[in-house]
């Protein structure tokens, strides 16, 4: 085991288990309690995509991807640093160095998801039919696994070399040209792509709806409504990563305490556990789609495997009876209770072996 060297012990702030001068007992419920926010948050935004009738679209999974890697990170990085605060233990290098790739892997990947977003809302509302069915399948597979081998053969090479700046010791800054190029491609270049779609589709749709003929489709109004969630979850993004980007950028100059290093950069990874929350406030069919699959969650559900008496000699079979989302028609009521409860003492009376789940 391999622990920190940190370079100014009286901030006692770790990249890994936060404040030392916070108690254990707060720190384990904080990450906790982002851990679970989030990867529950998230885990709801996938589902919402596959079930809910107009969010099941194929540019949508740009939106999927983007709660992918923040999945990661709630699911992956914060309770990482749970653990070793149970453990007992103030820091590990290896966790580190594994939090801090999946944490450059995921901004990475999302910088982009959040580039292709906003490209595909421009062609979703502002181009014809045609040219937005360029965009197939197999084009979108194929972007989103070079996004995702780009993103993790950058983030690996920064263990390599020492070719970034170091963030469990800060003990070197890196090649500057290298990290400049990356910031310029990777971060910088994405970022104005993002803002020049929303801008340049926000100028149409207003140039749209200036006709006096035109009259929105209810797909369109619902694509608008999205594309403005898109344009919160973009700027919400950036709230949080700023910060700490600006610390990274002046810090090549001068030092930056740990206290205010660590603290924003722990700020920009909780950035993935609200993402889906904000979803859920902004646009009414991931809001719709989190309560169906929070009733389905939580109603009672049956899974009930019956034997069927059979003759001698005849060999029984099973009858599968599985509830499962069908559509949306999902509410929990006491008459549903009821029946439920009247076909299982309808099936002990016929002789049949129920087994719920």
């Amino acid at each position: 085991m391999v622990l920190l060297n940190i370079t100014d012990v009286s901030e006692s702030v770790s990249p890994v288990t936060l404040n030392d001068h916070w108690s254990r007992l707060a720190r384990l419920i904080l990450l906790a309690s982002l851990a679970a926010l989030g990867s529950v948050g998230n885990v709801f935004m996938i589902s919402a995509v596959m079930i809910e009738d107009y969010l099941r679209k194929r540019g949508n999974t740009f939106i999927v991807n983007v709660a992918l890697a923040d999945l990661l990170v709630s699911g992956l990085v914060v309770p990482a640093s749970a653990i070793v605060i149970l453990a007992g233990l103030r820091d590990n290098l290896a966790v580190c160095r594994f939090q801090w790739f999946l944490a450059t892997l995921c901004f990475l990947v999302t910088v982009l998801s959040l580039a292709a977003v906003a490209t595909e809302n421009y062609y979703r509302l502002c181009f014809s039919s045609g040219a937005y069915e360029k965009l197939t399948r197999g084009k979108i597979t194929a972007i989103l696994l070079v996004f995702w081998i780009v993103c993790a053969c950058i983030s690996g090479v920064q263990f390599v070399g020492d070719v970034s700046f170091d963030y469990c010791r800060r003990k070197y800054l890196g090649l500057i040209p290298y990290q400049a190029t990356v910031s310029v491609v990777m971060v910088l270049v994405p970022v104005l792509v993002t803002l020049f779609s929303y801008i340049r589709a926000g100028y149409q749709i207003r140039r749209f709806k200036s006709r006096p003929s035109f009259k929105a489709p209810n797909t369109f109004t619902w694509d608008n409504m999205l594309m403005h969630s898109n344009v919160y979850s973009f700027v919400v993004f950036v709230i949080f990563w700023l910060p700490f980007g600006v610390v990274l950028a002046v810090g090549t100059k001068r030092k930056i305490p740990d206290s205010i290093f660590y603290n924003l950069a722990w700020l920009a990874i909780s950035k993935s556990c609200v993402n889906s929350i904000l979803y859920g406030i902004s646009n009414q069919h991931f809001r719709g789609a989190y309560v169906n699959l929070f009733q389905y969650c939580c109603c009672k559900t049956t899974v009930t495997f019956s034997r069927r008496q059979r003759p001698e000699g005849v060999r029984p079979s099973g009858d599968v009876r599985v509830h499962i989302i069908p559509g949306y028609n999902m509410y929990c009521s006491p008459q549903r209770s009821r029946d439920n409860q009247n076909k299982r003492i309808s099936s002990r009376t016929n002789g049949r072996e129920v087994y719920e789940l």
